[in-house]
């Protein structure tokens, strides 16, 4: 769709013209060879990190009683569970390797969208790339197609799915995944069409999780990978579904957004295949939620810069912006007290208390030990929240951390935009660290290395097989 065509397909999307058939022309007929390199190599350094954090989580609690379950449920299946020897059927692997890229809260987001597009589209650019023996570029091509529709669906929504109570990276990433898979599987633009309209009635996401730290969130992404794998396949026989599933009357934005926070749904189409929204998808530096990500900077570097100790700190100030608060910051009480880490993640009086008393934010701060880090808590009981009107967000998650010392003295410190944002990227080789940093915890130096290699080479690859190896422990 060329520039000069695009605002009259944009006025035609509520007559003739819906938004579901424009995405379903895009994902089958973008050809690899009009994707621009930069854009190619931005997205193996995503994949990349999306494996490294699916890989750490095997490790971890919620990792392992994800794995149990699935192996209950399902059995034995030939597609690879990030980080273990085992497989599993496909969906089941869909589900299992969503949840372990999304559940340490360490993979990117796409700032406008407010969504992880990233941890469906990659469980989906593997799974279903192994069972259509994908070459490297077309499981490339597929995820970006995932990351594309995904994050330009998620910045329709104008944050109205954050303020009713929905998790977009589960409602959005179904539709981005669905696309990715249907790409994948040959299918053309009608059945792609349809396949959309049948993974509205799957698409799910609530956040009640921010209430007591529940682990539901992390399932969201691989759920919308399970459910764009299941609506693929149905639309494939001439199953039918509806027509609008994005600006219908019951669609996606009157549905899970509504009148109340009006979405512009025109914008899930905007440029696609001319602006590539993989250039603003955020590398999270830290393993919180990206709106704590300006934070921990700014207190770490007060930290830094001025001379105090932890007891001379009378107040903290967390300045923040409007749309960020229900998640960040409320309730007070409980985000001061945060019960376990999945608490601390998504709490900002924890994160800049932990930088300030601990001098570092890694996954070392969300084990027992450092919730209870008697520092961190004094600190938090002083922390609080207010608006700041000049916040960049949507676009750039802003923070400014002010410290009022007993002295009298003010301290102050603004982070315009979050580090690695496209404004202020991740360089590729403290990316290829964090990898290291992530699998390092289930894996020798010289087999994360292969899967480093076998990444970062493959618009290269004729299959996806020594990716499939390499992220494997047997």
């Amino acid at each position: 769709m060329n520039a000069a065509a695009q605002p009259q397909a944009l006025a035609a999307v509520t007559s003739e013209v819906t938004i579901s058939n424009v995405l379903a022309q895009f994902a089958t007929g973008l050809r690899y060879e009009d994707i621009p390199a930069a854009v190619i190599e931005r997205a193996k350094l995503h994949v990349l990190d999306c494996i490294g954090i699916g890989l750490a989580s095997s490790g971890f609690d919620f990792g392992q009683r994800t794995i149990n379950a699935l192996v209950g449920l399902a059995g034995d299946g030939p597609y690879p569970v990030l980080g273990t020897p085992l497989g599993l059927p496909l969906r089941d692997a869909l589900l299992a390797n969503g949840t372990l890229i999304h559940g340490l809260d360490f993979d990117d987001t796409h700032s406008g969208g407010v969504i992880h597009a990233s941890a469906s589209a990659v469980p989906v650019m593997l799974g279903i790339g192994q069972r259509e023996h994908a070459s490297g570029r077309e499981a490339l091509a597929a995820y970006l197609v995932g990351v594309e529709a995904s994050s330009r669906i998620g910045q329709a929504a104008k944050n109205g799915f954050h303020l009713r109570g929905f998790h977009p990276t589960g409602l959005v990433g179904a539709f981005g995944a669905t696309l990715a898979a249907g790409r994948l599987s040959g299918m053309n633009p009608a059945q792609l069409a349809h396949a959309q309209g049948i993974v509205l009635s799957m698409a799910s996401g609530s956040l009640e999780f921010l209430e007591d730290g529940a682990w539901t969130k992390r399932m969201h992404p691989g759920w919308a990978a399970s459910s764009a794998a299941t609506a693929c396949a149905l639309a494939r026989t001439g199953f039918v579904g509806p027509k609008r599933p994005y600006e219908g009357r019951f669609g996606l934005f009157n549905a899970f957004v509504g009148a109340q926070h009006p979405a512009d749904p025109a914008l899930c189409i905007a440029a696609l295949g001319e602006t590539w929204e993989m250039l603003n998808v955020a590398m999270k530096p830290y393993p919180a939620c990206h709106f704590n990500h300006a934070f921990a900077d700014a207190a770490l570097e007060l930290r830094r810069k001025h001379a105090f100790e932890l007891d001379d700190i009378a107040s903290i100030t967390a300045r923040i912006g409007a749309g960020q608060t229900q998640v960040v910051c409320e309730p007070q009480a409980s985000k001061r007290r945060p019960q376990n880490a999945y608490d601390a993640q998504f709490s900002v009086h924890y994160i800049i208390a932990t930088a300030l008393a601990r001098g570092r934010f890694t996954l070392t701060e969300l084990e027992e030990d450092a919730l209870a880090d008697p520092r961190v808590l004094a600190l938090t009981l002083k922390t609080s929240y207010e608006i700041d009107p000049d916040s960049a967000f949507p676009r750039y998650y802003s923070g400014e951390v002010v410290l009022r010392l007993k002295d009298g003295r003010e301290l102050r410190h603004r982070e315009a935009q979050n580090r690695g944002s496209d404004a202020r990227p991740l360089a590729a080789e403290e990316i290829v660290a964090k990898f290291h940093g992530n699998a390092g915890r289930v894996m020798s130096r010289p087999r994360a290395e292969r899967v480093v290699d076998a990444v970062l080479a493959l618009d290269r690859a004729a299959t996806l097989d020594a990716v499939l190896d390499a992220v494997c422990t047997n």
